[in-house]
């Protein structure tokens, strides 16, 4: 075998450490899905042995400078500069870094570049990439195609559509969290996708975490509902329909008591609305799983989730989920057994799923275990097993790997 066979073959062997360039718009402590999932990945590819070189914007509390951390704990952090997401002034907007990437990873060659998300900083890194002849791996973590109507620009629905495909088209391969997502995006005309699934903490998410002081904080007697939603308050998320069920069980069950965790820019709205609401806030770490845990009901109506950790979250605490057949709810909920799936878009089905719930606490009684048992198995070690595997892939496939 020539010197070039040798060095691709060191490249992928499933013994030999990866040095992976992950670019990211959204990191903890931000509190959302993406940030959540890529801080688990990027926590599993450094706890396995790779290096990661993770490129994000400096967030609210570190100032406005850029800067380079160390290596410690297997993760290299550069900070690049970002601008405030309206109505999202928490989150920032990467802002292009073509030039500093094409430095960093000239110096420090990463073996797959891996983006994360679909903003200035991930184009430029796609760029960056590309220019250097690197493999690089892209994500679809949100349908901000769909949004568009949410916020009244619904005429960016196919420039946002058509953008998109064109950054993923411009990766090597496109990850996705669900098979029906990889489907779909097929459709659109992305034409490399695979699925790497999603994982939970089934640590932290337990059934055991359930606490009564909480609920009497809520305002609840042991046997009263507690109707759950936890998420980002916001358009998107189909909230008129959490409140029509809600007032659909609160007309039979007037104790029972809606529990929304989260915030975000419709929050003012809805409570104005719902002023006997439970407004919790954001929540992470244990305290969010005692809020979980404390529910009976989750509703879950949004549309446009390209998956929905809460999903599994909400099952992994042992609660039974309503929500539409799609995303994570289709992957991992059966009608009934888990929880009450209805067909996308059918809102009567919905508020009639979650009020037939809410009627019947025998029929979540016998949920709350087989929902726990469904999600025992999805270890985020394991997603992380799964995602290096197709990385190495990419890489082999790559025509920059046989030319080293």
């Amino acid at each position: 075998m020539d010197r070039a066979g040798l060095v691709c073959q060191e490249i992928v062997s499933p013994l030999t450490p990866l040095r992976v360039a992950v670019v990211t718009e959204t990191f903890p402590p931000e509190i959302n899905g993406v940030a959540m999932t890529t801080g688990r990945m990027v926590e599993g590819l450094a706890a396995a042995g790779h290096r990661v070189d993770l490129i994000r914007p400096r967030q609210v509390h570190e100032g406005g400078m850029i800067l380079a951390g160390d290596a410690s704990g297997g993760v290299e952090e550069l900070l690049a500069r970002g601008i405030p997401i309206p109505r999202y002034a928490n989150l920032q907007l990467g802002l292009p870094a073509r030039k500093l990437l094409l430095r960093r990873w000239s110096l420090q060659r990463p073996d797959v570049v891996q983006v994360v998300t679909e903003g200035p900083l991930g184009w430029s890194a796609l760029t960056a990439a590309r220019k250097l002849k690197l493999p690089v791996i892209s994500e679809f973590h949100t349908n901000f195609h769909s949004y568009t109507g949410h916020y009244g620009v619904g005429w960016l629905k196919r420039p946002m559509a058509a953008y998109l495909r064109k950054f993923h088209n411009r990766a090597d391969l496109t990850l996705v969290p669900t098979r029906a997502l990889c489907g779909e995006l097929a459709e659109q005309g992305i034409a490399r996708v695979d699925v790497v699934s999603r994982g939970v903490d089934t640590t932290l998410f337990d059934p055991a975490r359930r606490s009564e002081t909480l609920r009497r904080q809520w305002g609840l007697a042991p046997d009263d509902l507690a109707v759950m939603c936890v998420g980002r308050i916001a358009p998107e998320k189909n909230l008129s329909l959490i409140e029509k069920a809600f007032e659909a069980i609160q007309a039979r069950h007037p104790r029972a008591r809606l529990v929304m965790v989260g915030s975000g820019p419709a929050m003012a709205g809805m409570q104005a609305r719902q002023p006997r609401a439970v407004f919790a806030g954001a929540q992470t770490g244990v305290l969010l799983a005692e809020h979980y845990a404390s529910g009976d009901l989750f509703l879950f109506p949004s549309l446009t989730e390209t998956y929905g950790n809460v999903v599994a979250e909400a099952l992994a605490s042992g609660v039974p989920v309503v929500a539409y057949g799609q995303a994570a709810a289709i992957e991992l909920i059966d009608h009934r057994v888990h929880g009450w799936l209805v067909r996308p878009g059918d809102e009567a089905g919905f508020v009639a799923g979650a009020l037939a719930m809410a009627e019947s606490p025998e029929l979540r009684a016998g949920q709350r275990l087989a929902a726990r048992k469904r999600v025992s198995n999805l270890a985020w070690g394991e997603v992380v097993e799964s995602l290096v595997t197709l990385q190495r892939r990419v890489i082999l496939s790559s025509p920059a790997t046989a030319r080293r």
